[in-house]
């Protein structure tokens, strides 16, 4: 019941700032066409300071496990192939296809990870959550840019593909915070409390505008392809990926870094992502929505099932 509370716990500041943001937009505080503005502003200014902060203050001293960080970036490849896969095979509507690969790949992992491992494990060291934080995130966000490029409809030019992942905001906020990890850099003390400060308005700002950005009739419009994401992202996925995990020997803080990578909601930046780059951001919302609320249920089921089992 205290896996139940924390994750639940996890989640609920999620819905209070996403309903702040919509609660905003009915009541003329927020217009819709705002949006698209401030949604710019939080992903080049704050997501990328916030992922930077993030890494750069891990742990690089006892945090770095390879066999750990190996496997979690095999599967991570491997569940991305296995959802190009499924879309190019079941989703028709070609429009919607990098939403809903995106949708069931990319984790929250940021939100929901620290908070859910430190509550399975008390008082552990979590500099390894951190870490994969710093390595994983990146590639979720080069594999997004990658996706949402591709499957625009226009024909690929690696050149142009490589210009979008080098100059996406979030790839440099996280390539940066893993140099100053790796070279043991410190911004002047002044800086640093600057970058601390704007590195707490990514992950609420982020919230708000989806809120401001929602609307409940395009989900009842969406059920069928939120039914297909919300079943591959908190069920098949977690299912297959942390049975592998529990049997490769993975235990401790290190199954639960990956409890939470493989079986977390879709990261809300996906929503952000998915608008600057021209997707179906309707849809990407209402698949951030739809599994943060089936989260705290399927992650304390898989919780339960791992901890009965000795996994942590």
């Amino acid at each position: 019941m205290s896996v139940f509370l924390v994750c639940f716990n996890s989640v609920l500041p999620i819905f209070v700032l996403i309903s702040v943001g919509y609660v905003s937009r009915l009541c003329g505080v927020i217009r819709s066409e705002d949006v698209g503005r401030m949604n710019a502003v939080a992903f080049r200014v704050f997501l990328p300071v916030m992922l930077f902060y993030n890494v750069c203050n891990s742990d690089l001293s006892t945090a770095v496990k390879p066999r750990l960080i190996g496997f979690c970036l095999v599967c991570v490849f491997v569940i991305y192939f296995l959802c190009v896969g499924y879309a190019l095979l079941f989703v028709k509507d070609k429009s919607k296809q990098s939403v809903i690969i995106q949708g069931m790949y990319r984790s929250n992992f940021i939100i929901v990870g620290l908070p859910v491992v430190q509550s399975l494990m008390g008082d552990a060291d979590l500099s390894p959550v951190a870490v994969l934080m710093g390595i994983v995130v990146p590639i979720f966000n080069v594999l997004a840019v990658i996706t949402l490029e591709t499957f625009k409809g226009n024909r690929v030019k690696p050149g142009k593909i490589f210009l979008e992942v080098v100059e996406n905001p979030l790839i440099i906020g996280s390539v940066l915070g893993i140099l100053f990890l790796v070279l043991e850099l410190r911004l002047p003390t002044p800086i640093e409390a600057v970058v601390r400060d704007m590195s707490r308005v990514g992950s609420p700002l982020m919230l708000f505008l989806l809120g401001a950005f929602f609307r409940f009739e395009s989900m009842a419009r969406r059920w069928k392809d939120l039914l297909q994401v919300c079943l591959g992202r908190l069920v098949v996925i977690p299912g297959i990926f942390l049975t592998l995990s529990y049997y490769a020997g993975f235990r401790g803080v290190e199954f639960a870094a990956l409890l939470t990578i493989f079986s977390s909601s879709t990261a809300v930046s996906s929503f952000t992502m998915a608008q600057q780059m021209g997707a179906d951001s309707e849809l990407a919302g209402n698949i951030v929505m739809a599994t943060s609320v089936l989260c705290s249920f399927t992650l304390y089921m898989w919780s339960v099932i791992f901890m009965s089992l000795g996994a942590f």
